[in-house]
């Protein structure tokens, strides 16, 4: 079980390294526990999160620019304070319209983005 001597508690966003994750796209895994993860996703204009599903809940809350968002089929174009949930299991992804940031919340924790 994740303690405090193993999640981080407090967040410093200067402290935590970027990841490229596909063109024009980078993340930072902000904390988790088994049950719980934030990441930040930085995209450049234009950058494709492309179709894909996974087990985990999802809510996203767009920082800043904005996105065309797929669910299940339906698109929105979201700015920034705008948010969206994903439940498990159902089709999505962004494409970026303006440069942004997506703060990503999953329920459990992808462990395939630490490789556990």
């Amino acid at each position: 079980m994740a303690t405090t001597e193993t999640v981080k508690v407090f967040i410093a966003d200067n402290e935590l390294p970027w990841e490229e994750t596909a063109p024009g796209m980078k993340r930072k895994i902000m904390s988790y526990d088994e049950r719980l993860m934030v990441v930040k996703v930085s995209f450049e204009k234009g950058a494709v999160g492309v179709l894909h599903q996974h087990h985990h809940t999802q809510i996203s809350h767009v920082e800043s620019g904005a996105f065309e968002v797929e669910i299940a089929g339906e698109k929105k174009v979201l700015k920034a304070g705008d948010a969206f949930y994903i439940p498990p299991n159902v089709m999505h992804g962004a494409v970026c319209l303006e440069p942004g940031i997506l703060i990503d919340v999953f329920s459990p924790m992808r462990e395939d983005f630490v490789g556990q």
